[in-house]
This record gives structure tokens, C-alpha cells and sequence, in this order.
């Protein structure tokens, strides 16, 4: 199990993790903060030059979480993760990747009023030979208190709060204990299914509205946006696979079976082993059929209908080629082979 301490930069989240370790028998610490000083002599400086965080590298997330499930294979017990994830996508993507290892996650929120997370950060001093980096470092917090307010109205609703202004580190981790004895620290919702270990069938489905809008969907176990769909099972049709998982990432029951749009085939990069991907029209929904539309809370957050212009913005490059040429196909009304996205025969 994990305990992911969360909050703003300066809010106490290293010292009560040391705490914490104290507290709860069998558990180690470990800092994310390691994996960002190891990118730095891993990674080209053009490539480091090209982020202003090393969260939006996506080998930061990656490493992270492999990381956190080799230490839990190597030493057992509880984890105590002391780290600020402030992008809700992030946090979908590393508690994704833990949850797909079967992984179990606290999520504890230290809070702190503003006033009190600058008096903490005036007095932070991280370099004593080194004024200038330390205020550097001191910059770095300030920069990030409106970003940490911004993302109160995911992470309160999210996670088990803790409010540390009147609270030694001690006292904090006492309470942050207790709610993982009794429970009160919730395990984080987020699931996802188990990684392959070989090339998978996966059955999206295009849903249109009225205006000929796509229908997208947002999974909290993984960043960007997605079509409904999901992996096919053994012994089972594809096109039935996305109709199965149609009916439960939204609750629309499909009266008849989708016509095939695109067959792509996806070549593995690892650690993904690629696979063959699946598009179907599953047609038109009425504005009543819209607003049907259930989410389940623990894979799903939210969906939107957009044009195509619009879903360059939310998809990755593949599921956007993927989705351009599935359009075209509905257009011409024949189905396309494509090969990583690219029409082929």
C-alpha cells in the first residue's frame, strides 16, 4: 500500500513522511523528488530545456511509478510517498500505472492557509552556502500557491485533508496514521486493468450527436482523452466488445451491432506491446440519448462532443490519426486497413 501525501510545495509533506515512517510499522519513504534529480544527468539538456517541470516529462510520471511498485516488490510494507501533484491528469496517470500493478493508494491532502504557506516558505531555507538558490527554491513555492489553489477543487473532493497551520509535523503525521488505521484515508477509486504482456484487441466505439459531433470520453487512469471502448475479452467479437463497454463507461445500450470503420494495427513501443485497435460507428444520439449519459466514477471524469478541430486538441497523435481516418471511412462508407495510423492496400 501507499500513502501519497499531497499539497502545496513547502506544506509539510517531507517532514510529517519522515514522521509517518515512525508511525506506521514495515513502511519506508520515498521521495519522487530523487527520480527528478536523476533525470537531470539521464536526460539531454535540450530535452530537460524543453519542460519548466519535470512532472510534464512523461518519463518523470513513468519512473515514478515503476519505481514506487519495485520498492514495495523489494521491502514490503507501506510506502509513504511525499510528493505536490497538482494536475489532476498526472495524478490519474501515476495512480493509474499503480493501480494496474494492484497497487492500493491513500491519498492524504496537507492544507495550510495562505498566509501560512508564505510564513513557512519566507522561512525556507534549503542552501545556507547558497542564498541565491534558496531563493530560487523559495520562488519555485510562491509560483505554485495559485496553481495549489486552483487544484483545491479536485484534490478536497478527492482525498483525505489534513489541516496542518496549527499542527507540528508530528501531530500531522499522528492524525495522517489514524486515518489509515480506521480507514477514514479512503483507498483512491482509481482503477485500471492489469498491464498486457502481449499484443491486445481494443474496440472503440463513435458516437455522434446531432450536430455530427464525436463523442470523447476522459479516463482517470491515463492522460488524454479516449473514445468509448475498451479491451476485447477472449472468445469475444469486437464489435460486441464495444457495445459491452459502451453500455458500461455510459450506459447506452446500442440496439444494433456497429459497422466497422477502421482496423489499425499499433506497433509496440515500450513498454506497451501494440496490437490491433478497432473503430466502429455505433451512429447518431438524440439530444434525449445524451443526456442518458452516466459515468462511472472511478474510471471515467468526464465526456464532451467536439468536432474534429476540436479533438486535436484532447488526443494523443495516434488516437487522432485514428480517429481522422474512421471519419473519412464514414464519409466514403467503406472501412479502412490502417497500419500505426497510416492507410495501407
Amino acid at each position: 500500500m501507499i500513502v501519497w501525501l499531497n499539497g502545496a510545495f513547502s506544506g509539510g509533506k517531507t517532514s510529517t513522511g519522515r514522521e509517518l515512517t515512525e508511525l506506521i510499522p514495515g513502511s519506508t519513504l520515498f521521495d519522487p523528488e530523487v527520480i527528478g534529480g536523476a533525470l537531470h544527468h539521464l536526460l539531454p539538456p535540450k530535452r530537460l530545456g524543453e519542460v519548466g517541470d519535470v512532472q510534464d516529462l512523461p518519463i518523470w510520471r513513468r519512473l515514478v511509478a515503476d519505481t514506487a511498485a519495485a520498492l514495495l516488490a523489494e521491502v514490503g510494507g507501506v510506502l509513504v510517498v511525499p510528493m505536490t501533484l497538482l494536475r489532476q491528469d498526472y495524478r490519474d496517470e501515476i495512480f493509474g500505472a499503480l493501480a494496474s500493478r494492484r497497487i492500493r493508494v491513500r491519498h492524504v491532502l496537507l492544507t495550510a492557509d495562505e498566509t501560512i504557506l508564505r510564513a513557512r516558505i519566507a522561512g525556507r531555507e534549503e542552501y545556507e552556502d547558497d542564498p541565491e538558490r534558496s531563493e530560487s527554491v523559495r520562488q519555485w513555492a510562491r509560483d505554485h500557491i495559485a496553481p495549489y489553489r486552483e487544484a483545491l477543487s479536485w484534490l478536497e473532493a478527492d482525498a483525505f485533508a489534513v489541516d496542518t497551520g496549527a499542527l507540528t509535523p508530528r501531530e500531522v503525521a499522528e492524525r495522517v496514521a489514524e486515518a489509515v488505521r480506521t480507514g477514514a484515508a479512503d483507498i483512491c477509486p482509481i482503477v485500471q486493468t492489469p498491464q498486457p504482456k502481449a499484443e491486445t484487441l481494443a474496440a472503440g466505439v463513435l458516437l455522434f450527436d446531432e450536430e455530427d459531433r464525436v463523442l470523447l470520453v476522459d479516463p482517470t487512469y491515463k492522460p488524454g482523452w479516449e473514445f468509448p471502448g475498451g479491451v476485447v475479452e477472449p472468445g469475444e467479437a469486437p464489435a460486441r466488445a464495444g457495445m459491452r463497454e459502451v453500455a458500461e463507461e455510459i450506459g447506452i445500450e446500442l440496439a444494433t451491432v456497429p459497422r466497422l470503420l477502421v482496423v489499425d494495427w499499433e506497433p509496440p513501443k515500450p513498454p506497451g506491446f501494440g496490437g490491433l485497435r478497432f473503430l466502429f460507428d455505433g451512429g447518431r444520439l438524440t439530444g434525449a440519448d445524451a443526456r442518458r449519459l452516466l459515468l462511472p466514477g472511478s474510471e471515467l471524469r468526464g465526456w464532451r462532443f467536439v468536432t474534429e478541430d476540436e479533438a486535436s486538441s484532447l488526443l494523443p497523435p495516434v488516437r487522432l490519426s485514428r480517429l481522422r481516418w474512421a471519419l473519412r471511412a464514414r464519409e466514403r462508407g467503406r472501412p479502412l486497413n490502417l497500419e500505426a495510423g497510416v492507410p495501407v492496400g
